[in-house]
């Protein structure tokens, strides 16, 4: 993974070092900066075609990646008691998570169509930072009620330093305040889920809760 991140970063370089070369760098500053630079050079006009093909290429391979991970997401919080049985029932044949599938598919169609492309974009930020924060908040949060679960890293402390840095540096400061108040919202449904649902039927919570009476009714026994 670390592997494909650099060679990504270097790519993404050489490819703004070559459009900064065509164009000024201030009129790259919008939904399409290959195609500004593209037309600025009528030489090169040959390559919009290609230009255009790999960005829909692209483009498809992100929306695909993004709606499979999230019917699985819900497939495991189903499992979990989370969510509604209905999200975790698997196809008797192809064993794939299918009414999960057809839910992201029908939201994701029904949130392209309706919702502006930019606020769409500032959704899917802000929605990918808040995640990668709360998962480096339960990472320090298992370092303490969780300390005998065994740690990938090798080196002692690191997951609390790389955690804490995540942290404060993915404040998302340069979003505007009404994607904020967009998380917000969202937030408050998904909470108002869980608290409906989720916590009554949470196997994490139920065995985490049986572990504490074993553990209380064994402390007893000793004394």
């Amino acid at each position: 993974m670390l592997g494909s991140l650099a060679i990504c970063t270097v790519l993404y370089i050489l490819m703004s070092s070559v459009l900064t070369g065509l164009v000024p760098f201030q009129t790259l500053n919008g939904a399409a900066p290959v195609a500004v630079a593209l037309e600025a050079h009528p030489q090169l006009s040959w390559l919009s075609f290609w230009v255009i093909l790999g960005a829909l290429f692209g483009l498809t391979s992100v929306i695909i990646t993004m709606i499979i991970p999230q019917a699985r997401i819900w497939l495991t919080m189903s499992h979990d008691g989370l969510l509604p049985k209905v999200f975790g029932s698997v196809h008797p044949k192809y064993r794939t998570p299918h009414v999960s599938t057809l839910i992201t598919g029908v939201a994701a169609s029904l949130a392209a169509g309706l919702v502006p492309l930019g606020v769409l974009g500032e959704l899917v930020s802000i929605g990918t930072l808040i995640a990668f924060i709360v998962v480096c908040i339960g990472v320090l949060v298992l370092r303490y009620t969780r300390p005998d679960l065994p740690r990938l890293s090798a080196s002692k402390g690191m997951g609390r330093v790389v955690a804490r840095r995540a942290v404060l540096l993915g404040d998302g400061l340069s979003l505007p305040n009404e994607t904020w108040w967009r998380l917000l919202v969202w937030s408050a449904i998904g909470i108002f889920m869980y608290l409906v649902y989720g916590y009554r039927h949470s196997k994490l919570r139920g065995s985490a809760e049986a572990e504490g009476r074993d553990a209380a009714e064994l402390t007893t026994g000793r004394r």
